[in-house]
């Protein structure tokens, strides 16, 4: 089976080196998209979608569809590594350690915790046999940036419109946040901030929200993506209503974008048990 998908990878790859003998030489100002494609947003961007940030304006209205897919397929992704890698069934034994004296108790049957665990369970985390104690510094220092972080991450989605930034970078940067959490605590403790049900949940809700208001431009007469339409159950005109529009698909490009991200970072690190992991 191994060889078998060696010999895939290497044909699938020397045919995709094969193709780019055709491709323009790089930077080629005589190249089809730097003749025709290029020059047309430049000019006409502003005109046409009202959003000053041409990148923002090729990926939200004139490649709408395209970006809609890419992140479909990120979310295809997320599931599919989950489908992979996600074990339901617990170990027969594990570690856990009482935070208030950290003693560690090494429990061999799940089914019969020690007595006093079940009463007072907030006061125990699973971990690794071989964990160590936190550093303090990083946790502490890990807690003051993490909630800036989350606010700079909002800002590069909701600032999207007018300067780089957008719904891909500010979900990665949302999402490191969950993951550096994990790594100056432990991934239980992410967990407990965002359960892994609310992290499917936004892996999905991410992809409705930008086909849903592709679907709703369709229902107030236009076409998939026109957000001009949504002047007509906003008290906005057509210019301003385009830049909420595209606003709305950023935040769902984000907010699947974060979930993907801590999805298969938590099932990577954690060989799929969610238990112990970095």
């Amino acid at each position: 089976m191994k060889a078998l998908a060696l010999v895939i990878t290497i044909l699938c790859g020397s045919l995709l080196i094969y193709a780019t003998v055709d491709f323009p030489a790089w930077g080629d100002p005589k190249s089809p998209a730097s003749l025709h494609v290029s020059p047309y947003y430049l000019i006409h961007s502003v005109e046409e979608t009202h959003v000053p940030n041409v990148v923002t304006s090729v990926l939200a209205d004139y490649r709408g569809f395209d970006t809609m897919f890419e992140t479909t397929v990120i979310f295809c992704a997320g599931i599919a590594c989950f489908l992979l890698l996600r074990k339901v069934k617990r170990k027969k034994e594990y570690f856990i350690r009482h935070i208030p004296t950290g003693v560690i108790i090494h429990i061999k049957e799940p089914s019969k915790p020690p007595s006093g665990i079940s009463k007072n369970i907030d006061e125990f985390e699973m971990i690794d046999p071989t964990w160590v104690p936190y550093d303090i510094i990083t946790k502490t220092i890990c807690k003051f940036l993490i909630p800036f972080i989350q606010l700079f991450a909002l800002y590069v989605i909701a600032h999207g419109d007018f300067s780089p930034g957008g719904g891909f970078q500010g979900g990665v940067i949302f999402g490191t946040t969950f993951i550096l959490l994990a790594i100056s605590f432990n991934l239980q403790s992410s967990l407990q901030k965002i359960k892994e049900k609310i992290i499917g949940i936004m892996c999905a809700l991410g992809v409705l929200i930008y086909s849903g208001i592709g679907a709703l431009m369709m229902l107030l007469g236009g076409h998939f993506l026109d957000y001009g339409r949504l002047s007509l159950i906003l008290p906005l005109d057509p210019v301003k209503a385009r830049a909420y529009g595209m606003l709305g698909v950023e935040i769902g490009v984000g907010i699947a974008v974060s979930g993907v991200m801590f999805l298969i970072y938590a099932n990577l690190a954690s060989s799929g048990t969610y238990e112990e992991g970095l």
